[in-house]
């Protein structure tokens, strides 16, 4: 047996003993806090709008439900505040939505109101999944996502600030549809102002804060914020994001055949294609079908890992082995290209890492450079420098050696506790503009 063959075998190995583990603890936890279950969002009427005034007719970001539930943690319940909106918002096509957002309030608060708008790195194609099932106490296994992000959260709150979480991807799952992401977080604090609930002052200062999906949606967010929701942009002080996916096409050419992150390409093109309202199946061979089915509601650990090697050619069709010769590819992937919603108008902290070698991603291929396993240096900095070029100040960083997740993370966080701190006490932003050395060309792909 090849020795790739073997790398690819303990990987599958090691996966699934996490996995098992994992589903595991997930039992015994959801037998211990059994009372505290929530009814899943596909079940529970809270997700539902009802009302007899057409959706379209609503502006987006208006409160249609409210409830308060205790903020969980692995399904068990913490004594601090949560209001739950259901509320309008806007689809990736421009169709009327509702959404589901979670506000959180912290013990104890001195001084001015601040707010943190931050964007989960939940990924998932199954909407159970979502942020608000997990903090209003449901347990999933994609939903030990949220759980483990209040490590993250926990700083903020004990500093007194305010944390809304949106459900990102929207009721359907819509994973990886950066403009519908940035919608709903943009839609989520319209709703968060507009809540008599929450009460806010309409002087609060937000900061957006996210990694990986979450950047997704912080970095949409802040970039359609002045067109589309110029109300909210003035609330908006600035945003930090790391691990940023900011051309998808070239993404997903670049962890074709990885080890560890094949999978996320399937994965994406199922996102992608439930927000586009896009059939790609009639391009798949059977065993892409196959693919396609398994991964119907898989969440991101259900995929890590667990397709090694796996390239575009072994699920495309034989006609179709360049996803370039199809229309809707080639439009969903151009449309998703950050930097071509708007321009942000607060500064900005960019974080990437390029140890994706680690992680059974080819480095440095030709084309692509450097990146961390998933994202790619080259692009980012090309984003950051064209947000220098519009007069955003950006202070952007590379973390050599460092691979997507967890250490390329572990180097963000600390980061983005002093960078937001900073913003709100209102210290000059720093910016790197000048230093940051040149990346890959973000234009569209032609279509072949």
């Amino acid at each position: 047996m090849s020795e790739t063959k073997n790398v690819e075998r303990r990987w599958r190995a090691v996966a699934r003993q996490r996995v098992a583990l994992i589903a595991a603890s997930l039992v015994i936890i959801g037998a211990a806090s059994s009372a505290e279950a929530r009814v899943p969002p596909g079940q529970d009427p809270f997700y539902q709008y009802s009302g007899s005034t057409p959706l379209a007719d609503i502006n987006p970001g208006t409160v249609l439900k409210t409830r308060t539930v205790p903020y969980h943690v692995l399904g068990f319940p913490l004594p601090i505040k949560t209001t739950q909106l259901l509320y309008r918002s806007t689809g990736q096509l421009g169709q009327p939505t509702v959404n589901v957002t979670s506000v959180i309030q912290p013990a104890f608060r001195i001084g001015p109101q601040k707010l943190i708008s931050y964007q989960s790195v939940y990924d998932s194609l199954n909407p159970d999944d979502e942020s608000s099932y997990a903090i209003s106490g449901g347990l999933t296994l994609g939903g030990l996502i949220p759980d483990i992000e209040t490590v993250l959260l926990a700083p903020f709150l004990l500093q007194g600030y305010s944390i809304v979480i949106s459900d990102t991807e929207g009721q359907q799952a819509d994973f990886l549809a950066g403009r519908e992401y940035g919608m709903n977080v943009l839609n989520s604090l319209r709703a968060t102002f507009n809540s008599p609930a929450v009460g806010l002052p309409g002087d609060t200062k937000v900061v957006l804060v996210g990694y990986s999906g979450g950047a997704i949606a912080s970095e949409w967010a802040a970039e359609l914020a002045p067109s589309y929701a110029p109300d909210v942009d003035r609330h908006i002080i600035g945003s930090s994001i790391g691990g940023v996916f900011v051309d998808p096409a070239r993404n997903l050419r670049y962890i074709n055949g990885s080890l560890v992150w094949a999978g996320l390409t399937p994965m994406a093109l199922v996102g992608m294609s439930r927000a586009f309202n896009v059939d790609l199946t009639p391009y798949l061979n059977e065993h892409g079908k196959a693919v396609f089915e398994q991964l119907q509601k898989a969440s991101i650990l259900n995929v890590l890992a667990q397709y090694p090697g796996l390239t575009w050619a072994s699920i495309a069709g034989p006609e179709y082995q360049t996803p370039e010769k199809i229309p809707a590819y080639v439009k969903m992937m151009n449309d998703l290209i950050m930097g071509t919603g708007g321009t942000p108008s607060a500064p900005m902290l960019i974080q990437e890492g390029t140890g994706g070698d680690l992680v059974g991603t080819s480095g440095n291929q030709p084309g692509f450079g450097a990146g961390d396993g998933v994202m790619i240096a080259g692009d980012v900095r090309t984003l950051a420098r064209d947000y220098c070029s519009r007069g955003v100040k950006v202070q952007y960083g590379e973390t050599p050696l460092l691979s997507h997740t967890p250490d390329a993370l572990l180097a963000w966080i600390p980061e983005t506790l002093l960078w937001v701190n900073a913003r709100f006490a209102n210290l000059t932003p720093p910016q790197n503009c000048g230093q940051i050395p040149a990346g890959n060309s973000l234009a569209p792909i032609p279509a072949l």
